[in-house]
């Protein structure tokens, strides 16, 4: 018996295109889910956590030593109602976590050098020191440590009394006028050499090298003319300013008490510092044709 295909109609009917759009819209339509709930006591813990970590990274960045900024990130969350903090320190990041009662929570930051300035750490000091004392809240705390502004010198001003600085290192180690003056033109050359690099966000390892080899260069030429009784004199007091004092100083105290680590990294920054200004000066010697001291 035939059958009439159009009793098979339905079997192979093609859907219409508006049923693939609906079913595309369905799959395709994220589900919406509600939030989670965050309560109060959370919340606070959250932002007491970001303070401490805020405190830390400052003092980190511009220069403090290790042991300094764990305990104020340590002193600023018991102040603020931590039961403890936590604090881990590398050269490059900081990891911190609070916990108050059973519930603990963890924050990273990434550390970008900003140089030394003592004016952000002694601010920092403060402003732990007053919430100790229960002068601040913790909304009070997030303003101020917002507020913290790392403070300059005027540039000129600066190069001025570098120049004056080691032409006195000049003066105390033997120089006559003729040598302090040279001392004072080369390391003033220096600074601001050094300056117009740092501004620009040169590497580190390059401002030093091309700084000692600018005051080398000042200051070689009394060595290759023979001005003044002592002309060596002036070449090594002249790149006194890239001496890094500081650097040297943290390493060897977070090393003796007990942050290897960042003792390790920054006496390794310290001596890369101090190799490129070291190239720097043997650069510009050889370039005078300065081959030794007399």
């Amino acid at each position: 018996m035939a059958c009439c295909p159009q009793h098979f109609q339905p079997f192979f009917r093609k859907p219409s295109p508006s049923v693939f759009a609906n079913r595309f819209i369905q799959m395709t339509t994220p589900t919406p889910i509600s939030p989670p709930f965050v309560s109060d006591d959370y919340a606070q813990q959250q932002e007491i956590t970001r303070l401490c970590i805020h405190a830390a990274l400052l003092l980190l960045q511009y220069g403090a030593e290790s042991t300094l900024i764990d305990q104020i990130a340590v002193r600023l969350g018991r102040a603020l109602g931590m039961d403890s903090v936590e604090c881990a320190l590398t050269p490059n990041a900081i990891v911190i976590t609070t916990r108050r009662g059973n519930q603990c929570i963890t924050t990273t930051r990434k550390n970008f050098d900003k140089g030394i300035n003592m004016s952000v750490i002694t601010a920092v000091q403060h402003i732990v020191l007053d919430a100790e004392d229960g002068l601040y809240s913790v909304q009070e705390v997030r303003e101020r440590l917002d507020a913290v502004k790392a403070e300059k010198y005027n540039r000129y001003f600066v190069v001025l009394m570098v120049g004056l600085s080691c032409a006195s290192f000049a003066h105390l180690s033997g120089g006559d006028p003729l040598i302090c003056f040279i001392t004072f033109i080369a390391s003033a050359c220096g600074m601001w050499v050094r300056q117009a690099l740092s501004a620009r966000h040169y590497n580190p390892a390059v401002v030093f090298a091309v700084t000692a080899f600018v005051a080398s260069m000042v200051s070689g030429m009394a060595l290759k003319f023979g001005w003044g009784a002592h002309p060596e004199i002036a070449t090594a007091a002249s790149v006194l300013l890239l001496v890094p004092g500081v650097p040297l100083i943290n390493s060897l105290a977070d090393m003796l008490k007990g942050h290897v680590n960042m003792g390790m990294s920054r006496w390794a920054v310290a001596t890369l510092l101090t190799f490129s200004t070291c190239l720097g000066i043997v650069l510009a010697l050889s370039l005078l044709n300065v081959s030794a001291w007399d």
